[in-house]
C-alpha cells in the first residue's frame, strides 16, 4: 500500500555466483566466467584455488543477506514516518482518545471562533419621563420667568400671528384673579403666577400660569377654579374684559395651572358664534402647555446624560 511518501530505490541485485562442478572443471558447453580465462588443456598453468573462491562467495553472500535486512530495516522506518503523518494530517487528537503525551498543536487563527456579542443580563434603567420633573418642585430646578415661558415679542400657531403685550410676575396669587379665582389658588398653596397678553385683529387673550409645589396642588385648583384670570393691560393693549363677557379657561400639567382669558378689546360681548376669540384661546392654551412641557423634557435629557451620582 502506497502512502503518498516517497519512494526509495530498490537495493541492485548480486549478481549469483555459480558453483563449479567437483573438481574445478565447468560442465560441457557452459559459458567460462569472465574473470577467470580458460586455460588451455595441458597448458601447464596453475590451478584455482578453490577454497578462497568458495571463501568470497560466501562472504559475498553474508553482504547480500545483511543489505537486504538493512534495507528492509530502513522500509520499515519509512512506512513508520509515513503513517505518522498520516495520523497527524487526519487530526487524531491524543488529548481527546484518552491520551496526553505531549502539548497539542495550537489552533490556526483562522480556525478561531469568531467572537460573539456579550449582552448584559441587567437592563438599562428607562429614559426620565420629563412630567416627573414638572410635577414636583424637588425636580423641576430649570429657572422661570416671563420671558422663558413666552420668550419673543410674538408668537404664530397655525399660521396665526400673535402680537405679545404686557408680562407680569407675582407671588401674591390671590390678586390676580377675578370673581374667586384669587382665593382658590391662595388656598391650595399657590406660589407664584406669571402673566402674559397676546392681541390679535381686535382680539386679546390674557394667560396666567399658577405655579404650586405639586402636581395635587394644581389638579386641585384647576378642578375648584371659578372666575378667571385678571386681564393684563399694557405695552400697547387697552384695558379688556372688564365688565362685559369674555371666554375663560383653566387646565393643568404637572404642577403648573394656566388659565386663559380671551375677549374683544372694544368691549363686544363674546358669543358662541365668535370663532376668533375660541382660536385664540386655543392658540394660546396649546402653546402654554407646550412650554411647560418642553421644561420637563430639558430637564429629563439633562438628567439622562448626566454622569452617575450627579
Amino acid at each position: 500500500m502506497s502512502f503518498g511518501g516517497p519512494q526509495w530505490p530498490q537495493q541492485p541485485q548480486q549478481p549469483q555466483n555459480q558453483q563449479q562442478p567437483f573438481g574445478g572443471q565447468p560442465p560441457f558447453g557452459s559459458p567460462q566466467p569472465p574473470s577467470q580465462p580458460q586455460q588451455p588443456f595441458g597448458s601447464g598453468g596453475q590451478t584455482p584455488d578453490w577454497g578462497a573462491l568458495a571463501d568470497a562467495s560466501a562472504a559475498r553472500a553474508r553482504r547480500k543477506r545483511w543489505m537486504m535486512i538493512g534495507g528492509g530495516a530502513l522500509a520499515t522506518l519509512v512506512v513508520g514516518a509515513i503513517v505518522a503523518t498520516a495520523v497527524v494530517a487526519g487530526g487524531d487528537d491524543p488529548v481527546a482518545n484518552g491520551k496526553n503525551d505531549g502539548p497539542t498543536t495550537p489552533a490556526s487563527p483562522t480556525d478561531s471562533p469568531e467572537p460573539q456579542p456579550s449582552f448584559s443580563s441587567v437592563a438599562p434603567p428607562p429614559p426620565p419621563n420629563p412630567k416627573d420633573f414638572i410635577s414636583n418642585e424637588a425636580k423641576d430646578k430649570a429657572p422661570i420667568s416671563p420671558d422663558s415661558l413666552f420668550p419673543g415679542k410674538k408668537l404664530t400657531m397655525s399660521g396665526r400671528a400673535y402680537q405679545k403685550g404686557a408680562t407680569a410676575s407675582t407671588t401674591n396669587c390671590a390678586s390676580v384673579g377675578q370673581a374667586g379665582l384669587g382665593e382658590i389658588l391662595k388656598r391650595n398653596g399657590c406660589d407664584r403666577v406669571i402673566r402674559a397678553t397676546y392681541v390679535k385683529d381686535g382680539v386679546a387673550i390674557t394667560v396666567g400660569v399658577a405655579i404650586f409645589s405639586t402636581e395635587a396642588e394644581a389638579l386641585k385648583a384647576k378642578a375648584q377654579a371659578k372666575g378667571g384670570i385678571a386681564p393684563l393691560a399694557g405695552a400697547g393693549v387697552k384695558e379688556f374684559c372688564r365688565s362685559t363677557v369674555c371666554l375663560r379657561r383653566a387646565n393643568a400639567v404637572g404642577r403648573y395651572a394656566y388659565f386663559t382669558q380671551a375677549g374683544f378689546t372694544n368691549g363686544k360681548k363674546v358669543t358662541m358664534k365668535d370663532t376668533p376669540i375660541f382660536k385664540a384661546s386655543d392658540d394660546l392654551g396649546n402653546f402654554t402647555f407646550n412650554q411647560i412641557y418642553a421644561r420637563g423634557r430639558q430637564q429629563a435629557s439633562a438628567a439622562a446624560t448626566a454622569p452617575a451620582g450627579q
